[in-house]
């Protein structure tokens, strides 16, 4: 992967090339001029503070692409006079893992040391990581790893232990907007954009650092000049909006579903709207979505509004019918009755409560009264003996027990003063107080 131009001063002279990229001509020459990490960067910065007391450790750099990870790397083994030895684990294998050690350590022999840079480091296997814990460990190599994907989730415990992890963020639009004035400042001219049109292009870009100057060369090119400075309808037509960070198998994937339910939780549609936009517009499978709504309708709603999960089968039902676009409606709908509905988590713990009782006492027998006895040998030895049929009870109500026998009674359901669960609560207790008249040694409920 190419580094990323994110800088703000121009790099030194170099021998004329009109086919470098503009990109590639902005460079940072240091790291005071990469723009948009100052967090990391900064002088009482993680980084910072690492370079000032001279002791770099190895590390991982995690952030979307665009963001700096390379060119940060490249100045940070300048700045420790460290040799730059860089590799992609997307084209290197173990062979070249050993080349590279061998002339890291030969490099060590002679009192030079090596900064290792490895990008897309995530693409490595288990055992490939695993190749540099003794490296890494005796300072053969100090490790500088760059990747988009979750560390946790894709790198070795092994290697993270032994490096810090440092998050990137993306670009904002301040730090795109000072690429632009520096790109117009190499170049020498304005780019043929109005106001508008300007922020709609670092809108285009998404955070990408190296995208917003692709955008602007793709103007600065433009043959012949534009006769007037061109508004946001005219972009489209001449640049392309950068594609959305989204893997259906990767975090960014789990990232976007968890802000759907989230919001949804939160009792805010609008929110949980844009987050599913989000996810279609990146090209989610509208059924995994929709599994997931009618999940939440039956996890974070249940008997508050027991209409939730039909709605939810009817828009998937729809959907299905419809197709898109005309579909995505259905899933708006949804989305919009799923934030709107009153929000009850009780039948999700009443069933995990049961699950962890019926765990606990898997081995008891039902009470003898509730069972069916279709045989004279059932009879006999009392199965269904003193049954009360709660429909000929005055009040259709008969109180009996039904837990087994030797178990305390345990109340697992406990609705909220929410939606339709109000209705719930007041019938509960009048079956409560019911039982507590007709059997009053069985009304202790345990929590």
């Amino acid at each position: 992967m190419s580094d990323l131009l994110a800088g703000l001063e121009p790099q030194q002279p170099e021998p004329a090339d009109p086919n470098r990229p503009l990109a590639d001509r902005l460079r940072p020459k240091s790291l005071a001029d990469v723009v948009g990490q100052d967090h990391l960067l900064g002088s009482d910065a993680p980084l910072g503070r690492m370079l000032k007391a001279k002791r770099l450790s190895s590390m991982v750099l995690w952030g979307p692409p665009g963001c700096g990870k390379t060119t940060i790397a490249r100045l940070l083994a300048t700045d420790s006079n460290l040799f730059f030895q860089p590799l992609s684990a997307v084209f290197s294998g173990v062979a070249d893992l050993r080349k590279a050690f061998d002339a890291a350590g030969q490099r060590r022999r002679k009192g030079q040391g090596t900064l290792l840079f490895v990008d897309e480091i995530h693409r490595f296997n288990r055992a490939q990581q695993d190749g540099f814990l003794p490296v890494v460990e005796d300072g053969t190599v100090t490790l500088v790893g760059a990747t988009t994907e979750n560390p946790s989730f894709e790198l070795n415990a092994a290697l993270l232990s032994r490096c810090q992890v440092f998050v990137l963020r993306r670009l904002d639009d301040a730090a795109l907007e000072r690429l632009l004035v520096h790109a117009e400042d190499e170049v020498g001219r304005k780019l043929p954009v109005t106001d508008a049109a300007r922020s709609a292009l670092r809108a285009m870009a998404d955070g990408d650092g190296r995208h917003v100057l692709t955008l602007a060369e793709d103007l600065f090119a433009l043959t012949p000049a534009p006769k007037k400075p061109l508004d946001v309808a005219d972009l489209p037509s001449v640049v392309q909006r950068r594609a959305p960070i989204y893997d259906k198998d990767r975090e960014e994937h789990y990232n976007l579903i968890s802000a759907v339910h989230k919001s949804l939780r939160g009792s805010d549609p609008d929110a949980a709207l844009y987050w599913v936009s989000r996810m279609l517009d990146a090209g989610e499978d509208p059924s995994y979505i929709l599994r997931r709504l009618t999940r939440f309708a039956v996890e974070d709603i249940g008997m508050a509004d027991p209409q939730a999960v039909q709605v939810a089968i009817s828009s998937w039902e729809t959907y299905d019918r419809l197709g898109s676009p005309e579909g995505d409606l259905a899933i708006a709908m949804l989305v919009i009755y799923l934030g709107t509905a009153p929000k009850s988590n009780a039948t999700y713990k009443a069933h995990g409560a049961a699950m962890k009782a019926a765990r606990e006492t898997g081995s008891l027998m039902p009470p003898k009264h509730i069972l069916n006895a279709p045989t004279k040998l059932m009879k006999d030895i009392g199965y269904g003996d003193g049954y009360q049929y709660d429909h000929n009870a005055a009040d259709g109500f008969s109180g009996q027990n039904y837990f087994p026998d030797g178990m305390a009674r345990r109340a697992f359901y406990a609705p909220p003063e929410r939606g339709f669960e109000r209705e719930i609560n007041k019938r509960l207790a009048y079956w409560a107080k019911l039982r507590g008249e007709k059997s009053p040694e069985r009304t202790g409920d345990e929590p």
